[in-house]
């Protein structure tokens, strides 16, 4: 259930119609805008009639949401969600570029590659210190000591950083180092996980379940933003199809069907998405085409001795150019860069 406040109601208002709420055994998520008040009601709202809070001093308006989903629905928030990290804001007009390697290998290896990007544009560094895949027999990361180079690199080019959490248990170590921490599409269903992650206060970058739907995928961030952490980014990465010309087929569709049912930033992914360089750069332009607040780019400087998904990484140069054709799109899509 929604209740929505009038504008510039008194602040002693809307807290009476909280202690009400939560008084009542509800759970209470406040979103408050330039000049109005919602708040988010969880629980059996079925019982509640909810006339009794039409006659609260100070509610304008009450109405149930029909979406399983709630506080992640246009509904609860009418205006865009912005997730700040590190000074990098995701979500608002500038469209963000997420860059770096799949997989944290040496020191060499990311600082090359994290200069080159940064040179580019890119305002975030991605790097993987924990790698879950398919086989057990392929590498698995460098842990603790990937996240350390993560962080110095990020440091030395200014750029805000993100990496995969896989755990519960790593989620403590990996605060000091990254700035986002990112769910897998292996973990979009991991509930145990995304609960504990609604606990942190640092922003999360939510990628879509290979065969997830939609509704699914904004049920998952709901985990997340039931805990208080609103700090979510959703991450269309493509879904598995019956086609095998590429790894994935990515969801472009995605992108503006998100911005209607969500205030949540919308970036994707075009590198685990088509699974070959030569179809990155193309991708990466409808991406900004279709309206998406980001892309996320996997780039090597070295991608044919790469321990992970070289195929889909960018070299350096290539990044640059993709990165000057961006600029061009995304005046025409109302954004800056």
């Amino acid at each position: 259930m929604i209740i929505v406040m009038e504008k510039h109601a008194a602040d002693e208002r809307v807290e009476r119609v909280v202690a009400e709420l939560i008084g009542r055994g509800f759970d209470v998520h406040r979103s408050t805008g330039a000049d109005q008040t919602v708040l988010g009601v969880v629980g059996d709202v079925a019982s509640i009639d909810q006339r009794e809070f039409e006659l609260f001093d100070g509610v304008q308006e009450v109405f149930r949401v029909s979406e399983p989903y709630k506080l992640s629905s246009r509904t609860f928030k009418r205006e865009k969600t912005i997730v700040t990290a590190r000074g990098v804001p995701i979500g608002g007009h500038e469209v963000i570029i997420m860059a770096g390697p799949c997989t944290i290998e040496s020191e060499e290896q990311l600082l090359v590659t994290a200069r080159g990007v940064a040179k580019a544009g890119a305002r975030v560094l991605r790097g993987g210190a924990y790698k879950p895949r398919s086989s057990p027999y392929a590498f698995q990361g460098m842990g603790v000591e990937g996240l350390k180079l993560l962080r110095a690199a990020g440091d030395e080019v200014d750029m805000a950083t993100v990496s995969e959490v896989m755990e519960i248990s790593q989620i403590e170590g990996m605060l000091p180092y990254v700035d986002i921490l990112q769910v897998g599409a292996r973990n979009m269903q991991n509930f145990n996980l995304l609960s504990a992650l609604g606990q942190i206060r640092k922003p999360i970058l939510l990628k879509r379940g290979m065969s997830a739907t939609i509704q699914e995928w904004l049920l998952a961030a709901e985990y997340i933003m039931a805990g208080g952490n609103y700090e979510v980014i959703l991450c269309e990465r493509g879904i598995r199809t019956f086609e095998t010309a590429t790894r994935n087929t990515l969801d472009i569709s995605a992108i503006p069907v998100i911005e209607k049912l969500s205030h949540l930033p919308i970036i994707a992914d075009p590198s685990h998405a088509s699974g070959r360089r030569d179809k990155v750069v193309p991708l990466a332009r409808a991406i900004v085409a279709a309206g998406a607040d980001g892309v996320l780019i996997e780039v090597h400087h070295d991608p044919e001795k790469a321990v992970c998904d070289g195929p889909q990484s960018l070299y350096p140069a290539q990044f640059a150019r993709l990165m000057d054709e961006l600029r061009i799109i995304v005046p025409a899509v109302g954004r800056s860069m």
